[in-house]
């Protein structure tokens, strides 16, 4: 009897634990779980608690990487954008963009040193990969491949990215974007308050010196005087580097391009931050120029009037005028890259694409240290949704960052190309940050399909790549 009554006792006893157990998992499922309940629940019911939206399709520990393949897409969609996919031993699979107008080999390159590893040590994988990015489409591949092994940890541990990076300063992004050129600067005004019309809260426009190249007396040394001075050269002007063109504007030239500024003001009102991009290729004393005269026209800034890697000339036009000065669409990295332009404060506002910059998580690195040294920060972008969403978690995650760049406002299917919002991605100018697991958003195949560049297949076998052939290591 009385062994009995004791395993009766121990039966009742288990009953008990267990139906505490399931109260306690329905409380916190249901959101009414304390901060202090949880302190006092047993060590098995926190843990049951803090992991139950790990993701019991996947082992997060034993997670490895199987194969790397490629779709690449172009047309009237997006510039040419190869996508990424990396595959798992446990089904899911990651995305990312390599830079748009890159080479994908730029990432398939990288596939034979992540095979077998666990995706979710993205930091260390990152170690491995980074010594093969580059500045400019050369920090595609490290840049993408980084976006899916985010993509891939945060769908293994069922939460989304930005959580990985700490968590969220904002629940929407603002967006800025672009506006198409014309030669008429009433034109050009009208479809700058198009972009207002559709709810987008700041602009960017393409101005410069290719707007008045036929004007006869607006540009010295122009491309395409009559004279061709490029005509004996190797190169072309629009690969010679901006200080090497010995181009010059006059004075009716730069009343010629203020008076674009001049009609859009007038047009749109001084509400609306509008930045410039695209001057054309000429010297820092031009660049001065064209700062101080656009000074009236309080512009949100001048992006890359000059090349990146000229530190101590952007410092020079930074200086020189009260118009914000920004660069960095180009640039792989803080270390080696971002870090000369911030801690000389020699612009105002730096602008990494993470896309080139090296992904998710040093897009997030480089604005950190920009707001250490006040100094603004931005994202361009100008590839597919993927790495657009992707963006939108480094944006997220980053306390001092300004606005994403929306390259794709005219093509229709952009948006189409992948599934996982309800609605619009962009809506009256801004994002909302994702709270699905990874990057938050899968691709709609036959949309990719249908914007394959001539020849390429949709994530065909990548064999070739499997096996490294190098040492990498960078020491002896």
């Amino acid at each position: 009897m009385k062994i009995s009554k004791n395993t009766n006792h121990k039966e009742e006893s288990i009953s008990s634990k267990e139906n505490q157990r399931r109260s306690f998992i329905k409380k916190a499922g249901l959101g009414g779980l304390s901060l202090a309940s949880l302190s006092l629940a047993s060590a098995a019911e926190q843990v049951d608690y803090v992991s139950q939206n790990v993701n019991r399709n996947s082992n997060p520990s034993t997670l490895k990487i199987t194969d790397m393949r490629i779709a690449e897409i172009g047309g009237d969609v997006a510039f040419r954008t190869p996508i990424v996919r990396i595959y798992t031993n446990q089904g899911i699979v990651g995305h990312g963009d390599v830079r748009d107008g890159a080479a994908k080999e730029y990432a398939l390159f990288l596939k034979s040193r992540l095979l077998g590893e666990n995706p979710c040590n993205v930091e260390r994988l990152f170690g491995i990969i980074k010594q093969f990015g580059y500045h400019g489409r050369q920090g595609g591949g490290v840049s993408g491949v980084e976006m899916a092994l985010w993509d891939l940890a945060g769908k293994a541990y069922n939460v989304p990215v930005y959580q990985m990076l700490g968590g969220k300063y904002r629940d929407k992004v603002r967006v800025y974007c672009d506006t198409t050129v014309s030669k008429d600067p009433q034109e050009y005004a009208n479809r700058m308050q198009a972009r207002i019309d559709q709810g987008y809260t700041a602009l960017k426009m393409d101005i410069g010196i290719n707007l008045i190249k036929d004007i006869p007396g607006a540009i010295i040394n122009s491309q395409d005087a009559s004279y061709n001075p490029y005509q004996y050269e190797y190169r072309s002007y629009n690969e010679t580097k901006h200080p090497f063109t010995r181009i010059q504007i006059t004075d009716k030239g730069i009343d010629l391009l203020m008076e674009y500024l001049d009609v859009m003001r007038s047009k749109i009102g001084y509400d609306i931050p509008m930045g410039t991009d695209h001057w054309g290729h000429f010297g820092v004393n031009e660049a001065i120029k064209i700062a101080r005269a656009a000074e009236p026209y309080n512009l949100a800034y001048v992006e890359d009037i000059i090349p990146w890697q000229y530190t101590e000339q952007w410092k020079e036009i930074t200086l020189a005028s009260t118009t914000p000065t920004q660069t960095g669409e180009d640039i792989f990295r803080l270390e080696g890259g971002f870090e000369e332009l911030i801690t000389t404060r020699s612009v105002d506002i730096v602008h990494p694409d993470p896309n080139t910059a090296g992904g998710i998580l040093e897009s997030k690195r480089i604005g950190d240290f920009a707001s250490k040294h006040g100094i603004g920060f931005m994202h361009h972008h100008a590839a597919g949704p993927v790495s657009f969403i992707g963006c939108v978690h480094s944006a997220a995650a980053t306390e001092n960052f300004m606005w994403l760049e929306h390259h794709a406002v005219d093509k229709k299917d952009w948006e189409n190309l992948v599934t996982g919002f309800d609605g619009p991605i962009v809506k009256d100018g801004y994002v909302t940050v994702p709270d699905k697991p990874g990057l938050g958003v899968e691709l709609n195949e036959d949309m990719v399909k249908k914007y394959l560049i001539k020849g390429e297949k949709l994530f065909a076998p990548t064999p070739e790549w499997d096996e490294i052939r190098s040492w990498d290591r960078l020491w002896s």
